[in-house]
């Protein structure tokens, strides 16, 4: 695991283990335990596009373990005047120690591998968000363990990508529900991973028996142009409290954020006890802390 840049880099076992390094991280923060294990490390951590959970937990995450992390805005870089991926990749690989990236598109984070001689991390791309799902399974495990069934609804986006890819890997039983147009990407190749992904049209039948209900935004950044065309193909996909009677009562609802109540999702289930919205977002702090360990340690 020299980087982190999609989900299918990773075999089972690397992600149990990041799952455990995680969930025995966040024990140590209640119990005030804080190691310095990337002592005089540094993390660059360039921005293409805005970032609120994963810049600040990030960021938290280096401080804690005892490193830095260094906040680069892609426009303030001469990345933002049309300097060469490949050479700022090589350059920045003399000052730090990683590099994490919030890019526009998949193929920048991959050019900065190829051409970085430390790790770099894919801190969202248009493709796929790993580093969320990565978390997103420690709050599975905490709430429903790792037999659960999950159920993803809505636009087949970057995380719906990294999700199914996750469940492949790991052997878990995962529905998509969406409209025709907006499936996922990658669901070929978690079909070739040995993935038990099925695609449901009926957002209904797609929550039967479904331990966990997951969303996101309809309209992701870039995406504005669309707004109209993407809210009208959506509906009916969203989140309510009368979606959930076809789901298990103790069923749990994860969202990503940031949420566009009313639209995705309804502000009675995010404010519902099956909501673990807020768990999720905690966790990208714990699972960035195992990431880095694993990468930079």
């Amino acid at each position: 695991m020299k980087h982190l840049i999609s989900i299918a880099d990773l075999s089972k076992q690397e992600i149990l283990e990041l799952l455990e390094t995680a969930a025995r991280l966040k024990e140590d923060r209640k119990k005030g335990i804080f190691q310095e294990k990337l002592k005089n490390k540094t993390l660059a951590m360039i921005f293409e596009l805005p970032s609120t959970r994963t810049r600040i937990s990030f960021e938290v995450a280096m401080l804690e373990l005892g490193g830095n992390a260094l906040y680069l805005n892609w426009n303030d870089l001469q990345l933002g005047r049309g300097e060469p991926i490949k050479d700022t990749a090589r350059v920045m690989s003399r000052y730090v120690h990683g590099i994490m990236i919030r890019a526009k598109k998949h193929n920048t984070v991959e050019e900065l591998a190829k051409f970085s001689s430390i790790p770099v991390i894919n801190g969202l791309s248009n493709l796929e968000h790993p580093c969320q799902v990565l978390s997103d399974l420690l709050t599975i495990y905490e709430h429903k363990g790792l037999n659960a069934r999950i159920t993803w609804l809505g636009d087949g986006n970057n995380v719906c990508n990294s999700l199914i890819l996750l469940s492949a890997i790991l052997g878990l039983e995962m529905v998509v529900s969406c409209p025709a147009g907006y499936e996922p990407s990658a669901l070929s190749k978690a079909l070739e991973l040995g993935g038990k992904i099925k695609l449901e049209r009926n957002p209904k039948k797609a929550v039967e028996n479904a331990d966990v209900l997951y969303t996101d935004v309809w309209v992701s950044m870039g995406q504005e142009a669309e707004r109209e065309v993407r809210l009208k193909a959506f509906r009916g996909y969203e989140i309510s409290r009368e979606l959930m009677k076809y789901a298990k009562d103790d069923a749990i609802v994860m969202h990503c954020m940031p949420v566009h109540r009313g639209e995705e999702i309804t502000d009675d289930v995010i404010e519902s006890r099956n909501s673990v919205i807020y768990d999720q977002a905690e966790n990208r702090l714990h699972m960035q802390k195992a990431i880095l360990l694993k990468l930079l340690g």
